[in-house]
């Protein structure tokens, strides 16, 4: 059985968390709680914060994965999400309820 597009991209997303330090852990984090509740107007702040006009340096590999996330998780199905978000838990579970955690406190605000 062949694998799909969609299941590759999810497995090198996966690859990529896993090589991940804490600190671009933490970044990937606030980029799914933007993604999870983009109508937050808090989040929009943290959007503006990252671009930078004055940066001449060439983006990190880093932030080249963040914008081919992003990328294919546009297109993912809902189905396709879930699926990224249980392979997640599979190699860091600690991360997926932090995440559930911090989703949950964003519902709750205003």
């Amino acid at each position: 059985m062949s694998i799909t597009s969609t299941e590759k991209e999810i497995l090198c997303a996966v690859h990529w968390f896993q090589s991940w330090s804490a600190m671009q852990k933490g970044d990937f984090m606030k980029d799914l709680l933007e993604k999870a509740v983009p109508q937050k107007v808090s989040t929009l702040f943290g959007a503006f914060e990252s671009l930078n006009m004055q940066d001449s340096k060439p983006p990190s590999i880093f932030k080249c994965q963040l914008k081919l996330f992003s990328d294919w998780f546009a297109e993912w199905s809902d189905k396709d999400r879930n699926d990224f978000m249980r392979k997640l838990e599979e190699v860091d579970h600690n991360f997926v309820d932090q995440f559930n955690i911090a989703l949950a406190n964003t519902a709750q605000q205003p």
